[in-house]
Formats: structure tokens, sequence, C-alpha cells
């Protein structure tokens, strides 16, 4: 077995004739990957905080991977998605174990929605409320994946969706967990998963389980971070999003609704002489669909002011706290007649105090801003933090050990100073490794002319329009990436109508119409298809060879200046004489922009067109910065050069 401690071990371990090319199918030796990982080396060693772009192709999960494994120790690494997190525990760790010989025990721990529920299988099953033959179908099936299951992992049972309506049902959340109250607590799969990774040399989790369970202490996994002699983001540029989201406060309509179905539940199975439990829950319930309503039919992101100015919304979320109030009392007097009804009682109380805290909160908390979103069927209320920064670096405090942030897309023009700000990352050793794809030779990035402002009418006919010959000529195999669902919709209609009066056969997805991953599989399968897309397929989606060769991005991705996270943040900036513009939401813009980018070029065999229509790109001064910080394509205002480099 190769020593960590030897200077030269490297070398030997990426070399052509080395243990990674002997286990890894189509390994090739890259000096980017080598100099990654020996800075990922020097970090672990040195208990450093280390961030690092290297883009697509560099192989940044075995420049990681192999220093962390053979350092020794307890490893965590997180990735942004559970796509990625099963591709790295199910592949890529296996491959370089095997490549390294290393005895290391891993695990692969995930949320608890994601292990079908021993108690909320057999309550489903018992109860038979299903609203359709197929979700009798999809029960079935969760039921005989449940009798043969090792880990119950629903990403095992493959004949569900990821979006069948039963999931929830068959699964636990922290609000109606029994614990150990449990009748099947000894069987449970999430207390199972949580002693694999105890006892494991490496675990592997995600963001969001990362900042439920191990920085907010929410799921009982406290003892986790600080057995961790080193700790590994992948996409971690999708870290600020996500700390924000768990270093804030919500509550939803939807929760409350949970409550009630729950309870009925619980009720019936314990307390059937109790009918005023039965009778007092749908006002509950109807309570919280009319906050929804209140609020308009619109979906979208409100401030808590232009929530509160809406005339039904303050009376309706005084009424639903009023509904709270019947439901708790008469819950606390069933109570001790079962666990479930204990439990239900202790989360209407959770619920309405959070409630009761968001409305409550001085108007000008400092720090924090308050907001809401509505969906179709429920509204979410938050408070969120405008930095997360000294949170973080306080959740990064205790034991010293490694911090690796990784990405292919953290920094802007090779600085990452925009990430270190958003993180508190101000102390951290960078490193930036270009992609070894040759891009001038697979690529042309294409900005189109004549193009009218993004905000004016018409704007996404226009892009359509100057897609169309492009579409035309690579005979399918298209992303189109929208920046709004409105335009996703509209770039849909317009694709389809164009489809239907050429008779040209590329079949034509839309995002939302299936799960995201059944989309992209039938997306590869058809070779020359077009997808139409929003924010869901800007990241962490791999299509290779021809299936994909256009990519056209609407516009260049800020966020609404409405926003209310967004107009907080750029109103906090602006008081401590800031530029909001060009400190935080260019970079973010970019760094979204590499990100759609990035879905073109997966490997060194792939050749495409990037056409971004936004002519901001070409015509403000900020542009240069978009177009500087993405790979080094050939790059084109001739639609001519484009529709040669297809017939070529």
């Amino acid at each position: 077995m190769l020593v960590l401690d030897s200077p030269d071990f490297l070398t030997p371990l990426f070399s052509p004739e080395g243990p990674l090319a002997a286990a890894i199918p189509g390994f090739r030796a890259r000096a980017q990957q080598v100099e990654m990982a020996a800075q990922v080396q020097k970090a672990i060693q040195n208990q450093k905080v280390f961030i690092a772009e290297a883009g697509t192709g560099t192989g940044k999960t075995f420049a990681y991977l192999a220093p962390a494994l053979m350092a020794g120790g307890k490893v965590m690494v997180s990735t942004g998605t559970k796509t990625l997190q099963d591709q790295l525990f199910n592949k890529d760790l296996p491959l370089v174990q095997k490549a390294l010989k290393t005895p290391a025990q891993a695990a692969l721990l995930k949320g608890r929605a994601n292990y079908v529920c021993h108690y909320y299988l057999r309550r489903a099953a018992l109860e038979g409320r299903f609203h359709s033959r197929e979700e009798v179908s999809h029960l079935a099936k969760i039921q005989r994946f449940f009798k043969i299951t090792r880990t119950g992992d629903k990403a095992e049972c493959s004949d569900v969706p990821e979006n069948s309506p039963v999931w929830p049902l068959v699964t636990s959340t922290r609000e109606n967990c029994l614990g150990q109250e449990c009748p099947d607590h000894k069987e449970c799969y999430v207390q199972a998963a949580r002693r694999e990774a105890a006892a494991a040399d490496l675990v592997v989790v995600n963001h969001h389980l990362f900042f439920a369970d191990v920085m907010l202490r929410d799921e009982g996994m406290a003892e986790l971070l600080p057995a961790c002699n080193t700790v590994i983001f992948d996409e971690a540029h999708q870290l600020p999003e996500v700390a924000t989201l768990f270093f804030g406060d919500s509550v939803s309509t939807a929760q409350v609704v949970d409550l009630t179905r729950d309870t009925r539940a619980e009720g019936l199975l314990s307390a059937r002489d109790c009918p005023d439990l039965q009778n007092l829950l749908p006002p509950l319930e109807k309570a919280a669909r009319d906050l929804r309503l209140s609020v308009g039919v619109d979906t979208g992101r409100l401030s808590a002011r232009q929530l509160e100015e809406r005339p039904d919304f303050l009376p309706a979320f005084t009424t639903l706290l009023q509904r709270f109030d019947e439901v708790i009392t008469l819950l606390e007097s069933q109570a001790q007649r079962s666990e479930g009804l204990e439990k239900c009682w202790q989360r209407a109380l959770e619920l309405k105090q959070r409630f009761c805290a968001w409305r409550d909160a001085d108007r000008g908390t400092e720090g924090k801003v308050r907001w809401g979103e509505a969906f179709n069927q429920s509204l979410q209320i938050n408070a969120t933090p405008l930095s997360v920064a000294e949170i973080f670096q306080k959740q990064m405090g205790g034991a010293p050990r490694a911090w690796i942030f990784t990405s292919a897309t953290l920094a802007v023009q090779g600085r990452f100073d925009h990430y270190q700000a958003e993180l508190g990352l101000w102390e951290a050793e960078t490193g930036f490794w270009e992609s070894p794809f040759d891009y001038g030779q697979q690529a042309i990035l294409y900005a189109p002319q004549a193009m009218p402002e993004p905000n004016s009418w018409g704007y996404t006919d226009a892009v359509v329009e100057a897609a169309l010959p492009i579409v035309d000529a690579c005979g399918g195999g298209v992303f189109f990436l929208c920046t709004s669902l409105k335009a996703m919709r509209r770039t849909h209609e317009l694709l389809q109508q164009h489809l239907e009066e050429t008779k040209l056969e590329m079949p034509l997805f839309l995002q939302g119409e299936r799960g995201k991953n059944e989309l992209l599989e039938r997306f590869r399968r058809a070779e020359n298809g077009i997808l139409v897309g929003s924010q869901s397929f800007w990241e962490g989606v791999d299509v290779r060879g021809e299936a994909l060769s256009l990519v056209v991005i609407d516009k260049l991705p800020f966020a609404p200046p409405d926003d209310p996270v967004l107009a907080a943040r750029i109103e906090e900036m602006k008081k401590a004489g800031r530029n909001p513009f060009v400190e935080y939401q260019l970079p973010r813009a970019i760094i979204n922009v590499k990100q759609g980018a990035g879905r073109l070029i997966r490997a060194e065999s792939d050749r495409g067109v990037l056409m971004i229509c936004d002519p901001r790109m070409l015509n403000k001064p900020y542009g240069r910065r978009v177009w500087r910080s993405l790979p080094p394509m050939k790059r084109t205002r001739e639609l001519a050069v484009v529709l040669d480099f297809f017939r070529a």
C-alpha cells in the first residue's frame, strides 16, 4: 500500500500505470488532478481550510477521495444532491477503495424522509386512504420492496417514482417520528443507517442533512461531526443557499395539513370514543388553506409587509391560531392514550409557537428578513439571516480539522472573494484549475446579434426565433435553460408550434411533466430531444455525447431585484457603503451562468454550441466579466459560423 507521508506518493498513484488507472476503466492522468490532490493532501495534513475550483473533467472526486482515504481518520463527504451522493457512494468510492486497497469502512447517510418507516408503512396500509389505483399500486410495490431491502432506502425502490404521493405516507419526518417510543424503534432503518455512519471511517451525506443533522443537531447526530478529522464539501457552490435555509426559521401551512392528517389517523387508532377530535381537525385544516388563499392565487415570494398588506392575511392568521388553541387543548387531554397522540400534541404546540414567533418578531430584527413564499397548495413563512458568514464560522469552530470546499463553479475570473465573503472563509487557502478539455476545438460560444433588451415585450419569442436555425441544423440534442417559469412555458409553446409546422421529429420535453431523473433518462435515450427547463436543469445534470450538442441560455440569471431576501441584502450592503451589484448580484449570476454552461461539454469527445442570448453580456461594461469567466470556447456573433460547425 502507498504511504501518504511519502513525498512522491501522488505521482505513482495518478500515473497511467498506477493503481487508479488499473482499477478505473478509462482513467486518464491529468496534471490538474494531481495538483489538486496534492493541495488537498496538504490541507488534510495541516488541518487547514482549502477552497478549490476544478473545471469539468478534472476528476476532482478522485483528487479528494484518494488523499482523504489514505490520510486515515474519520472523513465526512457532503454533496449537493442525493443523485451525486448515490453516485459517489455506489460508484466512485468503491473504485478508489479498490485501487488503494484500503480497508476503510464507508457508510451512506440520508435524511429520514429517504427511509421507509415500519410504523407509517403499516399505518398507511391499515388506513387505505388513496386517491387513485396508481397510488394503491405504488403502496403494493413499496410493501414488496420492504420485505427484501436491507437499508430501507427508497432510492433502491426504482419502480415507484420519487414524486409519488405515497412516499410521504410511508416515511417519517422530524416532527412525526415517535423516536424511542416507536414500537419498531429497534428495527428502524434510520437508526441503523446512523449506527453505520457512527462506526464508519468515511460517511457520505448531503448538504441538507449536514446542516439539519450535524450543525443544527435536529436529528440527534451531534456526535458525528466532532469525530471527523476531515470534512469535504463537493458541489460547494450550493452551500451559502443551503446554509441560509437552515440558519433561518420557517413554517408552512403544509405542515399544518400534515398534522391534521396524522392526528386524524392516530385518533381513529387510539381515541375513537372522542368524536370532538375528528370534528376539530377539519376547521384547523381549512384555516391553514385559507391562510394560503389570503395571499392570492399566484405563486412567488412576498415580503412580510406585502403579506400583511393583503386584507385577508392577518384575519386568516388570527383564525389559524384560534383553531390551533382548540385542537391543542383537546389533544392535551388525549395525549396519554398513545405515543402517536402525544407526538401530535407536541407538534401542534411547536407549530403554533413558530407561527406566533414569526408574527411577533421585532419588525426591525437586525440581520434577519421576514418573508413568505406562496406555492400552489401552501404558504411558507420565513425569517432568514441576511448573512450566514458569522454563524457558519461558529459551526466550524471546535476541534481542529481539515475543511475542503470544491466545485466546478466557485470563482469569478479565478478569484474567490465572493465565495469567501459569503461563508466567512477569509483565511482559507485557494486553488483554481481550468478544465483539461480543449474548449477551443470542442465548443463555440455564440452571442446572436440584434437581440432586444431582456425586459422587453416579446423577448422570449426573439430567443426562440434566433435559436431555431441552430436547432434545425444540429438535429436535436438541445437544452433550453430559462430564467423564469413563464419564459420556460412560452419557449415550450413556440418550439411545439415549430415542430408541428416543420414536421421535424424531435421529442420535446418540459420540466415538470415528469420527475427530473425520468425526464433526463428519456432525453438521453431519444438522442435528438429538446428539453426546456428552468432552475432545476442549470446544474447537476450530466448528458454526454451527441444527445446534447446545443445549450441555449435565454438571459443572464440575475435574481429578481424584488425578491424580499435579495432586496433586504441589497439595502443592508448599501447602508454599509458597499456596492451590492458588484459584490453580490453579479458574482452570483456569473456562477449560475458557469453552471448552465457546464452542461455542454462533459467529455473529451463532446462537441457543441453554447448560445447566450442576453445582449447585456456584450453591451454592458460588466458583461466582460461574464464571458471572461466562461471556459475558453471559440467566440462568435455570426450564425453562419455556428451552422458550419454543425455541418462539419
